[in-house]
């Protein structure tokens, strides 16, 4: 386990490392494990606070490129938030359906529907592009939310397997004093499957947070460019000049920061959750 942990956690130590060293001594080739030429200049700069002359330190050079890193967290937060708000409610109705409500094809349907987990991504991204673009929502929030809104595959396989697993009993007693789907589902379903509901919102956060082709390819203006995509202009250099990894590598970590909170903060409700579902 303490192997495992350090694997794990190495790549994240050396980003900071990058992250507190400046370009001109990382390219000098030291290979120290702790920072070389130590400043924390590289994280100012990212959130834009540093001046000319500590750009010029940790940098080498003028700077060339322009990243707004408040912008791009905002953008990441409103999509995030809005993709697991509408994909959590849209994929609980769903497995509901399928696991409690009887109807024809049924089977036959969700095994359809379960189908899309073996369609590549990639194959529905110029179909979803020509859509979005016909519909005018190229740079624009819905353009970017818009794929990712409804339920996925996944979501409600997740979703359907908790509630098979709930007492037919108290829906027939529901039943018995008046109440319908939509009652039941909402005053008795949903506060009994706080836990579930709860990790599929971390993991649908947490992917739509990581999400990178999707927001390249439709949002081109700086001003709606998620984190993962903004993180890209650190890469924009003068000709004949080198990489700025120490940028980089300070954006990365601070982009990660929200996902590392989360996971520390309920990682252990999500592994519970996954194994009472019956997700192997």
């Amino acid at each position: 386990m303490a192997a495992i942990l350090v694997i794990s956690v190495f790549p994240f130590w050396w980003a900071l490392r990058t992250g507190l060293s400046t370009n001109g001594d990382l390219f000098a080739g030291e290979q120290s494990l702790l920072p070389v030429g130590y400043t924390d200049n590289n994280f100012e700069r990212v959130l834009g606070t540093a001046s000319d002359e500590e750009i010029l330190e940790s940098l080498g050079r003028e700077n060339t490129g322009s990243f707004d890193f408040l912008q791009s967290l905002q953008v990441s937060v409103i999509v995030s938030t809005a993709v697991t708000i509408g994909q959590v409610a849209f994929s609980a109705m769903a497995a509901y359906a399928f696991a409690r409500m009887r109807f024809r094809g049924r089977d036959k349907l969700f095994f359809l529907f379960l189908s899309g987990l073996m369609i590549p991504p990639i194959f529905t991204l110029i179909p979803n592009l020509i859509l979005v673009k016909n519909l005018g929502w190229l740079n624009s929030y819905l353009g970017i939310i818009a794929p990712f809104f409804l339920m996925t595959p996944f979501a409600v396989f997740f979703l359907r397997q908790f509630f098979l697993g709930i007492s037919r009993e108290v829906e027939e007693a529901a039943l018995l004093d008046g109440a319908g789907h939509f009652r039941t589902f909402f005053g008795i379903i949903v506060p009994m499957s706080a836990a579930p509901l709860a990790t599929l919102s971390i993991l649908t956060y947490i992917t739509a947070w990581n999400e990178f082709l999707w927001p390249l390819v439709v949002a081109r203006d700086p001003a709606r460019q998620p984190l993962t995509v903004a993180l890209g202009q650190f890469t924009a250099q003068q000709p004949g000049t080198s990489p700025d990894w120490s940028g980089l590598m300070a954006g990365t970590l601070l982009a990660a920061l929200p996902i590392i909170v989360i996971f520390l903060a309920f990682g252990r409700k999500v592994v519970d959750s996954i194994g009472f579902s019956g997700i192997k």
